[in-house]
């Protein structure tokens, strides 16, 4: 075995890379950008060595020889499925912890990867055959294939740059935007053309394989919760395959793993069909760990990171297929900094930013969390927005499903938005529940996942906390003026109500009035209500029940949500609403990121729902598109500027505005 490792990596796998690493007896070297000099990673390594980049292979090899590594782990994501890097390890005298470079090579060009596959036996996802495709070509390819098609980037994964195209008008524009977001995220802009299955499941097995030729699969995980193309939920196994289907399957990723020489552990992910399991296709091979490895872990009782630095350094596998049971069930969540916004029948998920000011993660029996977070933490928008992992295991579905909802229920982050809370409410969807699936469902039911509203109980909370602040010490001594306490006291008259004006951003300003064991929201009625505070909880006692919030400063957090309750100045409000004048038309940035296209300038005529800006966070882009018809008064922006959330890019006035001031102005 290794003496020392470089884990060329940060967050949450850098962790738990080094978690196996020190159960190995094996010395730990993290590597770190100035950004992350405190980040949970660093101070977990044995050894730290800071780099300029973590994309840079230079820079990675030259940290691993100041810290006499033998070795480099490339967890996943930058440079794992890099078989540049790779190379460059060998060439330095450092062990590349991952299949060979010929492998990542073959294996991430999904045109030559299917080709590869085909001649293997293994059935493969119909579509554009060739690499290189010509938008021209790409629009014939879909056009024989039949639409719908889903348009991918062949030199990467993790759901960039997909994007599903039902109606052939809008292939260009759909090829445009997909070749800019496999550009940036990739370095590649080659497309290719998969024919679209209606209600698909999304199935993986992972492989493991030794330099002495064997190789075994480890089962299935069920990967079709997802948004965007990109996981939130997995499990394994899956309830959609049968043993004889498990089999089959898993002797094709066999087959798929030997045609490349693959060594270590890997993925193979296949589309099925909801209504004919039988009839499954290749569609690409992840040539490094999975974000979703503890699932298999957990009901296989092997260590993946273990078995890869053993095969790496030239141990061989010592079971053979029969030897692998799965045993119980496991289910991954993904903790992800994001936003949550209802718009209308849809929701939209925009990539959250800021300081973890508090931190409570899960414990308990069938609970594991893989995490990167710690108090203090700072999360941009520069990398991945996955946090956590919170996964519950458990001898059958209903038991790990049960254990992972109240894990997440237990789990408050604080400073920044998470999708938590969403993720619990998923979780008890009743098609989850009974295991009837697709890779559409959250897409058709996010809606009824978000609340429409902040719950009443957050704004009573928030005011009385606030109420509290403002209330003199107890004991403290000497005489209280009683009209400096926010008591509603007053000479010879019924108490006042002290009013609290708040608002959580992304919402509209709420006033809570509070008076004498009485709070009331907005319009709504009078409840009494009293506060309790123990430590870092706050016990609101409401009408004969109890509900305890998490805080930290303006945050509260339960059950898995989080709210930022920020004191509101109507006055203040009043006057920028005055001031702004054609505010209406005020386009903001629904996210901190960057402006990676501006497609309008002053003075252009544009009709209602027209693309003009696209504004891009942690690999993600989001369309800004014109709210009317009208003209475009300003633009803020230009391409490169980085954006706050909330910061105006541009200003549309209405086509009737515009054209009752020329009216006014002829006259």
């Amino acid at each position: 075995m290794f003496d020392t490792v470089l884990v060329a990596n940060r967050g949450e796998i850098a962790v738990r890379v080094m978690r196996t690493l020190r159960e190995l007896g094996v010395r730990s070297v993290a590597v770190f950008t100035d950004a992350d000099a405190d980040a949970r990673h660093v101070r977990e390594a044995d050894t730290a060595v800071r780099v300029s980049s973590y994309l840079s292979a230079a820079e990675q090899v030259r940290a691993a020889g100041v810290a006499g590594a033998q070795a480099v782990h490339p967890g996943y994501g930058f440079l794992a499925e890099n078989a540049g890097f790779a190379r460059t390890c060998a060439e330095a005298g450092l062990v590349f912890v991952g299949p060979p470079a010929g492998a990542i090579e073959l294996m991430g060009d999904k045109i030559r990867a299917k080709e590869r596959v085909r001649t293997a036996g293994v059935p493969v996802v119909p579509g554009s055959s060739g690499s290189g495709l010509t938008d021209a070509e790409l629009v014939e390819a879909a056009r024989e294939t039949g639409l719908p098609v889903l348009l991918k980037p062949s030199a990467g994964g993790g759901g960039k740059g997909m994007r599903l195209v039902r109606d052939a008008a809008l292939l260009a524009e759909e090829i445009a935007a997909a070749r800019r977001e496999a550009r940036g995220s990739f370095g590649d802009d080659t497309l290719l053309v998969e024919r679209w299955i209606d209600r698909p499941r999304h199935i993986e097995i992972q492989i493991l394989a030794d330099g002495h030729g064997a190789v075994v699969h480890l089962g299935e995980r069920e990967c079709s919760l997802q948004r965007r193309h990109q996981k939130v939920i997995e499990e394994a196994p899956s309830v959609l395959l049968d043993p004889a289907t498990r089999a089959a399957m898993g002797e094709a990723a066999v087959q798929a793993a030997r045609s490349c020489g693959y060594t270590g552990a890997g993925t193979v992910e296949f589309i099925v069909p909801s209504d004919d399991p039988g009839a499954y296709f290749f569609m690409e091979m992840n040539t490094r760990l999975q974000v979703e490895h503890p699932v298999t872990e957990l009901v296989t009782g092997l260590d993946l990171v273990a078995w890869q630095l053993r095969v790496a350094c030239g141990g061989q596998l010592d079971f053979c297929q029969q030897d692998i049971a799965l045993t119980g069930h496991a289910i991954e969540a993904r903790i992800c900094a994001e936003t949550a916004r209802p718009d209308g029948d849809r929701v939209d998920f925009l990539p959250s930013a800021g300081t973890v000011l508090g931190l409570w993660e899960p414990t308990g029996p069938g609970v594991r969390v893989d995490s990167g977070l710690a108090p203090g933490t700072e999360v941009g928008t520069g990398y991945d927005p996955m946090l956590a992992k919170v996964i519950g295991y458990g001898p059958d579905r209903a038991t790990a499903l049960r254990r992972l909802r109240a894990a997440l229920a237990d789990t408050v982050v604080l400073g920044l938005d998470t999708n938590t809370g969403f993720l619990r409410r998923l979780l008890a969807h009743p098609s989850v529940v009974t295991g009837e699936l697709d890779t559409g469902l959250i897409d058709r039911d996010a809606a009824a996942l978000v609340p429409d509203r902040v719950p009443d109980e957050v704004y009573e909370t928030a005011a009385l906390l606030r109420q509290r602040a403002l209330a003199p010490e107890p004991n403290g001594g000497g005489w209280t003026d009683p009209f400096s306490v926010p008591s509603g006291w007053r000479l010879g008259g019924e108490p006042a109500w002290t009013a609290h004006h708040l608002r959580v951003p992304g919402g509209e300003p709420v006033t809570v009035r509070v008076r004498d064991g009485l709070v009331r929201v907005g319009d709504g009625p009078a409840v009494e209500a009293r506060l309790v505070v123990d430590g870092e909880r706050a016990l609101l006692h409401r009408e004969g029940t109890v509900t305890a919030f998490r805080y930290v400063g303006e945050w509260l957090g339960r059950d898995g949500d989080g709210w930022r309750v920020q004191p509101y100045d109507p006055v203040a409000a009043a006057l920028r609403g005055a001031a702004g004048g054609a505010g209406g038309g005020a386009l903001t940035a629904p996210m901190p990121g960057t402006v990676t296209v501006v497609k309008v300038a002053k003075g252009d005529e544009v009709v209602a729902g027209q693309s003009l800006l696209v504004v891009e966070a942690m690999k993600m882009e989001h369309v800004i598109t014109a709210p009317h018809d009208g003209t475009v008064a300003e633009v803020d922006v230009t391409v490169g500027t980085t954006v706050a959330m909330d910061q105006v890019l541009a200003v549309v006035t209405p086509a009737g505005d515009a054209a009752r001031e020329d009216s006014e102005e002829a006259s």
